[in-house]
């Protein structure tokens, strides 16, 4: 970045693609400081089977934005932008180059384009929608939502309860559906930088393989002992951090409502379909990007650092 062409890196992919590896070593060969872009590694109650960087990893280059949110926070893309613009701000001031990891769109995009202009909602509005959300099935809860505002329902998976939640808040809020205010949005903070933009894309049997393995390896390193501790806290489990890949399942075979090798394949299932959402959802909603094979990734950085 000596030439002042870039103002940042961004690296993106699916979950077991080998982000984080790549982040390092580009940290370390540019004077960089690698900046969190994953919404389950804010956390700071799941250090493993989030995948989050090893503290032994963190220390080859600097890291932000990792494990700095409690889990009993319901963090946003909001408040990870407004987290990620001072972190920016601090790394450009010291001429480091900030380069982004991870696999959540929604905040890359959010650092790339924006984020549209959503009207905050009251703590009393949105408690009340979530004792009301209390005993209904997700399907149900897409049902009601549908009577209120059929347009925004349409666009929402009847299983996606989270997105479901959020729509209902701010009809309850304003009045008006959640997708009418997609148009008016502010300017992300690289919205006018040049940046180089890499999604890792694995072949697909393989990554399936990571993902498997790895899921294991985090059995190993503590993972069932990392989620007895959060379910010890007794969390709203609509909450994020509750409903992290393989949360649910050890939670569930922790009450004895599975074994837990069933846990585990569900973990790994879980973490597999998320990964096959990833890749379509960064085909469809970020085409600018430059999609390279893990191994290709840092010569990939460096040439366009390097490059005209």
């Amino acid at each position: 970045m000596s030439d002042g062409k870039v103002g940042a890196v961004l690296i993106a992919g699916p979950t077991a693609s080998g982000k984080s590896a790549l982040g390092i070593k580009l940290a370390q060969a540019l004077d960089g400081v690698v900046i969190n872009a994953d919404s389950m590694q804010v956390y700071r109650d799941l250090r493993v089977i989030t995948a989050r960087p090893t503290p032994d990893e963190e220390g080859e280059a600097p890291h932000r934005l990792y494990g700095h949110v409690d889990a009993a926070v319901n963090f946003s893309v909001g408040r990870y932008l407004t987290d990620a613009v001072q972190e920016l701000r601090e790394v450009q001031g010291r001429g480091q180059v900030p380069i982004f990891v991870g696999g959540t769109g929604l905040y890359f995009k959010a650092l790339t384009e924006g984020l549209s202009d959503m009207p905050s909602v009251p703590d009393a509005i949105r408690e009340e929608v979530r004792r009301e959300s209390e005993g209904l099935e997700t399907p149900e809860l897409h049902r009601l939502l549908t009577e209120r505002d059929p347009e925004t329902a349409r666009t929402l998976r009847p299983s996606d309860r989270l997105r479901v939640q959020r729509a209902l808040e701010i009809f309850a809020a304003t009045g008006q559906p959640l997708i009418s205010f997609h148009g008016a949005r502010q300017p992300g903070p690289l919205n006018d930088v040049p940046v180089i933009k890499l999604f890792l894309a694995p072949e697909r049997d393989e990554l399936r393989r990571r993902i498997d393995s790895r899921f294991l390896a985090m059995m190993e390193q503590g993972a069932l002992e990392e989620v007895r501790a959060l379910g010890e806290r007794n969390l709203d489990p609509m909450l994020p951090a509750m409903r992290a890949h393989g949360v649910p399942g050890l939670l569930s075979h922790m009450r004895g409502e599975i074994s837990l090798d069933e846990a585990i394949v569900k973990g790994q299932g879980d973490t597999r379909r998320y990964a096959k959402r990833q890749f379509t959802w960064f085909r469809h909603q970020l085409r600018d990007w430059e999609w390279v094979s893990p191994e290709q990734g840092y010569d990939a950085a460096m040439d366009r650092l390097n490059g005209p």
